[in-house]
């Protein structure tokens, strides 16, 4: 129970900025790089994950937007569902994550952004978990504070460099000790699920029109 724990570390596909400087490296594996950073405001550690993927910038925004099917690669996501289309670049949703007893399932709302630089064609991916539009549900455990961001940075022909950060606080009597100690776990599996979604057929030849790739 204890190694599921960790998958609150990687809840979520929502975003936001997450300035840390004093990153340390935590754990490896297929070229996916994660590290963890203490938060002055906070007793949970901030995380980043850094990867190259041999993909586009509009095949990853693809995957990140298809909000439905989030529970294909984000690790232990119970369900996933589209709150409301703002745009085709903007969106609210709902998601809840599925831990083993004796802790309580997490649950937030999301407003996902994306936006791209046009002389650099960087992309970011910003949403913070936000207030109200679903219910809290008994027995789930709602989370408030939430803020990351997705990185996408072109770097050759269909590769691009992501740099993804996360710091949130899950809530609830979860020790912060034993999120923080197995802070590399759930942002491995999520990533390795990540690089599995984006060969689906579905998302090949992805053609955004808010993005140039």
């Amino acid at each position: 129970m204890y190694r599921l724990i960790a998958v609150l570390l990687l809840l979520f596909k929502i975003t936001g900025a997450t300035a840390q400087n004093d990153w340390k490296f935590k754990t490896e594996k297929d070229g996916i790089k994660v590290y963890t950073s203490t938060v002055s405001t906070s007793k949970f550690k901030a995380i980043k994950v850094e990867c190259e993927l041999n993909t586009t910038a509009s095949q990853m925004i693809k995957v990140i937007l298809d909000v439905s099917n989030g529970p294909e690669w984000l690790d232990h996501t119970k369900s996933c569902r589209l709150i409301k289309q703002v745009s085709p670049s903007e969106l609210y949703y709902y998601s809840e994550v599925n831990i083993p007893w004796p802790v309580q399932n997490r649950d937030f709302v999301a407003h996902l952004m994306v936006r791209q630089n046009p002389d650099t064609r960087v992309v970011t991916v910003d949403g913070p978990a936000v207030s109200g539009l679903v219910p809290v549900k008994q027995g789930v455990v709602r989370v408030h504070s939430s803020k990351s961001l997705w990185i996408i940075t072109p770097a050759g022909p269909n590769v691009v460099k992501v740099v993804y950060t996360l710091q949130v606080d899950p809530g609830g009597d979860v020790p912060a000790w034993l999120v923080n100690m197995l802070a590399g776990e759930g942002p491995l599996k999520s990533f390795e699920g990540l690089k599995l979604q984006l060969k689906k057929p579905v998302y090949q030849n992805a053609a955004l029109a808010f993005i140039k790739d």
